[in-house]
């Protein structure tokens, strides 16, 4: 498990991150419904060659989930430009997956944030993205915050079980679900999907172009929640120097083939 004993204070919310390694800096970038928990097969790895940075989005893993706030993609492309000064990173290499993807491109082209690489693994960049249960949560999100716990529990493992192309283990399931369980968790992984609104994606999509920077995309095979042919489109909006579709890979990478993305990142 990674380390997340440090804090850093913004829009007076608390957000979890954590720090290992030497070298030039690289900062990693969860998505939904997860935590910075997805590279912790990878980021020790990582660590021999960069100084890894990790932290978990606002209203994910260990940061502030409480409150009717905002954990938005509209807050949270602010949240990693914050980050970046706070840390004093001028142009760290990114990698990033599903909302990071989204958190990364957004602060690039809205924030002016600079990379000296970014690697995007399933990002959500273009519509449509959102499943059928996303849609419905959206339209019902105080009746599906009211679940009671044995419900919350099987829709929340048959949902990030839809991630994964192969069979995630009971220890990884736990994982994934601890930041989502008991009074807080269980509200706020409700929240954060009422909040999942395509207008995020389609504010920033207008200005995708080459970027000042080497991009890399890697795409599940198996990617049931967003198709291969969506990575193909947006390599060609941002010009992407490689592409590269990984088999017996589903959207959640990190589980199945964690060493597709530290073979891509080593090469």
């Amino acid at each position: 498990m990674l380390e997340l004993s440090r804090r850093f204070s913004f829009a007076e919310r608390e957000v979890a991150w954590g720090v290992m390694g030497q070298g030039d800096p690289l900062v990693l970038i969860h998505g939904t419904p997860f935590s910075s928990q997805v590279w912790r097969k990878i980021a020790p790895l990582l660590a021999q060659k960069w100084q890894v940075y990790y932290f978990d989005l606002l209203g994910y893993g260990q940061s502030d989930k409480t409150g009717e706030t905002d954990v938005s993609l509209g807050i949270q492309n602010r949240l990693l430009s914050s980050l970046l000064d706070y840390w004093q990173l001028e142009k760290p290499e990114i990698l990033c997956h599903d909302f990071g993807g989204a958190t990364a491109l957004r602060a690039y082209y809205l924030d002016h944030v600079r990379y000296s690489r970014l690697t995007l693994v399933d990002p959500v960049a273009l519509a449509p993205w959102g499943s059928p249960f996303v849609q419905h949560v959206r339209t019902y999100e105080a009746a599906f915050a009211g679940l009671p716990d044995y419900a919350h529990e099987a829709l929340l493992a048959a949902y990030l079980q839809g991630a994964a192309y192969n069979v995630l283990s009971e220890e990884t399931l736990q994982i994934y679900k601890t930041p989502w369980q008991g009074d807080i968790g269980r509200p706020a992984f409700y929240r954060q999907i009422s909040q999942m609104d395509l207008r995020y994606t389609d504010e920033v999509e207008p200005l995708y172009g080459k970027m000042d920077c080497p991009v890399r995309i890697l795409w599940g095979e198996e990617d049931r929640w967003i198709p291969v042919k969506q990575g193909q489109r947006l390599a060609k909006l941002l010009e992407a120097e490689e592409f590269h579709v990984v088999p017996g890979s589903g959207h959640l990478m990190q589980e199945d083939c964690p060493e597709a993305i530290v073979a891509a990142m080593l090469a």
